[in-house]
Formats: C-alpha cells, sequence, structure tokens
C-alpha cells in the first residue's frame, strides 16, 4: 500500500482542469457537507466495493489491482470504524473524503481508477437510498414494539369500560381496549407504507452516472444486486435527479409522528388530575425545578412537539422539491438533513414513548365510574326505541327528551323514573313497554351490544386484539429482513 498512515490530510478536489483557481473560502463553506453527510461512508464504502468489482469485470482494473483496490477499501474501512480517519475542513463532502483516505493508502494511480464510470450524482443517490432502506427497517422494530406494548396494555384492561368521546364530549361508552387499539393500527399502517415504500425505493441508480449512463461497459445489475437491491432504476436522469421516494419516506416519518402526537394528546389529558385516568412511571416522567408537587408526562409531550419537526422536515424538503429541473442540481444537497433528522428523531424518540407506554397504568374504576355520565347511553335509549319500531327520527328526539328531563334535574338518564319515560314515550309505545328501557342504560349492557365487526363489545376486541398480534408478527419480517446485503444487526445505541 502507498502509505500507512491514519490519515491524510492533503486537500483533494473531485473536479478542477478548467479553473485557474479553487473555491473562495464562502463557497467552500457554503459546499461543504460532511458535517451532515458523512453518516453516508460505510454505504460509500460498499458501493466503492461494488463498483471496483464492476470495473473489473469491464477490464479496466487487473485482477491484481482489483485485489489492491479491495484491500485498500477494507483498510479505509478500519480507518473509518476506528475514528482514525474522518473529514478535515477542506473535504467538500464524504466522497471528497473517502478518495482522499483511499488514494492515501492506495497511491493516487490505483485510487484514482475507482472515479472511472460513476459520479456524486448516481452516488449520493445510491447511497441516500441504502441508508433510508436500512433505516426504515430500524424504524419499523420500534413501532412495531410501541404497538406491541399499547396491544399488552389492551389484553391488560380486560373489559374495562371508559367514557367514549367525540368532540371531546362525552359520547358513548366503550372499552378502554378498544380505545386504546384504535392507536395500534395507524402504527401498523405506518409501518405497512414503509414496507410498500421500500418496493420503489428498491432499485439502484449506480452506473447512471451524472445523467446519461456511462460508455465503460459496466453492469450496473451486479452493482445492485451487490448492494442489496432486486433492480437498476429505468431511466438514468430519474434515477439521480429524482427525490419522491427520498420525499415518501419523509412523509411516512411525519405521519408517524403524528400518529404517535394523537395518542400523545390523549395520555396528557387522561394524566391531568381533573382526568386522572392513567398513572405514569416514575421513570418516564419528570419534576419541577420550582414545584416539588409536580409530576410531568414530558416524554408524551416531548412527542407531541417533535411531531411538528417531523412536519417542518417534510414540508422544507417538498419545498426544495417544487420547482427543479429535471436533472440534477445541487439543491438536492437538501434532501439528506431532513431524513437525517427525522431518523434521528424518531430513533430516540420511540424507545422512550413505548417505555412510558408499557409501564402506564390506568385507574379502572374512575373509568367504569365516569363511563356512562354525560348521558352517554342516550343512544342506547334511541336504539332501543328503534328496535321497538319508532323511527329513527323520532326515536332521536324521544331520548334527546329524556336528556333534557334529566339535565334539568342534575341526574342522570338511570335517575329517570318508570312514569318519565311513560310520559315520555306516551305517543309511541304502550306504558307497560316503556320502563323496559332500563335494560340498555347500562355501560356494560352497551359495549356488549354493539357486536358488529370493529364494535366495541368484548369478543370484538378480543378478535382485533389477536388480528393485530398476527399483524405485529408478519410486519417483523420486514423490520429483521436485510436491506444492504449485510444481516440485519440492531445499532448498539438502540440496545442500551
Amino acid at each position: 500500500m502507498a502509505d500507512s498512515a491514519a490519515q491524510n490530510t492533503e486537500h483533494l478536489a473531485l473536479w478542477g482542469g478548467r479553473f485557474t483557481s479553487g473555491p473562495s473560502p464562502e463557497l467552500a463553506r457554503l459546499s461543504k457537507s460532511t458535517q451532515f453527510d458523512w453518516r453516508l461512508a460505510d454505504d460509500d464504502i460498499a458501493g466503492s466495493r461494488a463498483h471496483a468489482r464492476a470495473l473489473g469485470r469491464a477490464g479496466l482494473l487487473t485482477a491484481e489491482e482489483l485485489n489492491r483496490m479491495e484491500a485498500a477499501l477494507d483498510e479505509l474501512q478500519r480507518r473509518v470504524d476506528s475514528g482514525a480517519f474522518a473529514p478535515i475542513e477542506d473535504d467538500e463532502d464524504e466522497a471528497t473524503a473517502l478518495e482522499r483516505g483511499l488514494i492515501a493508502i492506495a497511491g493516487d494511480e490505483l485510487g484514482g481508477k475507482l472515479r472511472a464510470g460513476r459520479s456524486r450524482n448516481d452516488q449520493i443517490a445510491c447511497l441516500i437510498r441504502m441508508w433510508l432502506r436500512r433505516h426504515s427497517r430500524i424504524i419499523a422494530r420500534l413501532l412495531l414494539d410501541l404497538a406491541a406494548a399499547l396491544i399488552e396494555q389492551s389484553v391488560k384492561a380486560g373489559t374495562a369500560v371508559m367514557p367514549g368521546r367525540t368532540h371531546m364530549q362525552h359520547a358513548q361508552p366503550v372499552l378502554l381496549a378498544h380505545q386504546l387499539m384504535a392507536h395500534v393500527w395507524p402504527l401498523l399502517r405506518d409501518v405497512q407504507r414503509l414496507v410498500d415504500w421500500d418496493k420503489r425505493i428498491d432499485a439502484s441508480p449506480y452506473g447512471s452516472g451524472a445523467l446519461a449512463g456511462n460508455t465503460l461497459g459496466l453492469e450496473p445489475v451486479a452493482v445492485a444486486r451487490e448492494l442489496g437491491f432486486t433492480k437498476v432504476t429505468e431511466n438514468s436522469i430519474d434515477g439521480t435527479a429524482s427525490r419522491d421516494l427520498v420525499a415518501e419516506f419523509a412523509f411516512v416519518a411525519a405521519m408517524t409522528g403524528v400518529d404517535i402526537s394523537r395518542l400523545s394528546e390523549e395520555i396528557i389529558i387522561w394524566n391531568t388530575q381533573e382526568f386522572a385516568f392513567v398513572r405514569l412511571d416514575d421513570a418516564y416522567s419528570t419534576g419541577s425545578s420550582i414545584m416539588p408537587q409536580k409530576k410531568n408526562p414530558d416524554i408524551a409531550e416531548l412527542a407531541r412537539g417533535k411531531s411538528g419537526r417531523l412536519i417542518g422536515d417534510l414540508t422544507g424538503l417538498l419545498a426544495t422539491l417544487k420547482g427543479l429541473p429535471t436533472a440534477y442540481a445541487r439543491d438536492l444537497q437538501e434532501d439528506k438533513e431532513a431524513v437525517f433528522d427525522q431518523v434521528d428523531t424518531l430513533e430516540v424518540l420511540l424507545p422512550a414513548f413505548t417505555g412510558m407506554v408499557a409501564t402506564m397504568t390506568f385507574d379502572t374504576d374512575r373509568l367504569e365510574a365516569e363511563a356512562p355520565t354525560g348521558f352517554a347511553l342516550a343512544t342506547d335509549i334511541a336504539e332501543w326505541l328503534v328496535k321497538n319500531g319508532v323511527p329513527f327520527r323520532h326515536a332521536h328526539e324521544l331520548s334527546g327528551a329524556c336528556v333534557k328531563l334529566a339535565e334539568g334535574r342534575g341526574q342522570e338518564l338511570w335517575d329517570l323514573t318508570d312514569d318519565d319515560f311513560v310520559t315520555v314515550f306516551k305517543d309511541f309505545l304502550p306504558a307497560d313497554l316503556a320502563p323496559q328501557v332500563r335494560e340498555v342504560l347500562s355501560t356494560q349492557g352497551s359495549v356488549t351490544a354493539r357486536s358488529g365487526k370493529g364494535g366495541t363489545s368484548p369478543a370484538r376486541v378480543r378478535e382485533q386484539i389477536a388480528c393485530a398480534r398476527t399483524t405485529v408478527e408478519s410486519l417483523r419480517a420486514f423490520a429483521n429482513s436485510n436491506s444492504d446485503g449485510t444481516a440485519y444487526k440492531t445499532p448498539q445505541s438502540l440496545l442500551k
């Protein structure tokens, strides 16, 4: 090898020739991207290995040169892993830094051959795909862990009933498990979106060059397969210049944030003294610097706040892409920070959020007591009347009349007397039948009666829990799959 030094600090640029000078300091600072794109170094080295083999198959590297090139790339990877090699101030981007590092190891003649047949345009378009595919699986795994925690809370809830709400007003009693499961299905759809998205981003742009492909007889299909892709992009311009698939990932990430934020809002409300439906574990709560009694739902609040950040990343990326011409432009450098931020946010947020959900406890006695209040059984009265032959238009009015009567007395519906029901229903039901409406004035009776598919009855909720568990397990196949030709490995930072 040409140089055994750990770090080469000689300035290197991937462009020049026609220029009489290097970039101004102002341009260099504006162009610099190593502060955020260095995380693509591993993917870049993997791509360089595959590209070197393609050059070898095309006869542009001899067998001996290819062996030396691969050894140099392996050594470069070791130096990157150990931190012995890192970007310097003059490096424009991670590709520039890595070529500088390769030349320091392999020498200028051999190291300089690797650039043949590729451009930073197809290179970076491929790297962001590789990186996102890998991290989409990490996020999928974390989302499935959260869904599983919610499912287990639903199982623990059993047949406990709570007040269901619309417009934040008491509406109808529902099982606590049914309410919790309402948050499971959006999370599972978020994972399904990642699975579906992966089918479209599973195409390598390597070989597209800067714009129009190359004339060197390289085999992009072989490179694609080595990097974990099943196919190559159909159009070289599209392959290098389109970022719709990056934006699609950004949408899924933003939607995930919104789904988590909706659950956060409920937990925050339920945790207030006025509601007192749920208690958060001390390990997943914080206190106040001035008020000793405080126990704050910070994880839920941070999740709610970070959903705005995830939406902002998506919005900014779409605004960047909106006016671009159909070919590579430097604006596309802006695609990476948006999704890097989203991934970093979700990979930190989700484990903490899952811990909070898994350890929170519900005051089921309070939930049961609150479930029928606020005239939540009024719909049951209307539907009982319908079953007894009263048109719903009239049944709705009669049930409302019962509410008005009870409300005027400061009572609940079950406090009304038999004579009250006889009086309200006199024009539609026999006097001996009217008092039988009490049969539906119970929360357990109300939820049990709602036994249609997707309803809140205990039988239907048990079915949806079983279905959700099956869906979680089927989606884990994606979360644990390979995306880059190497064994899936959860980062150590996520195992702590």
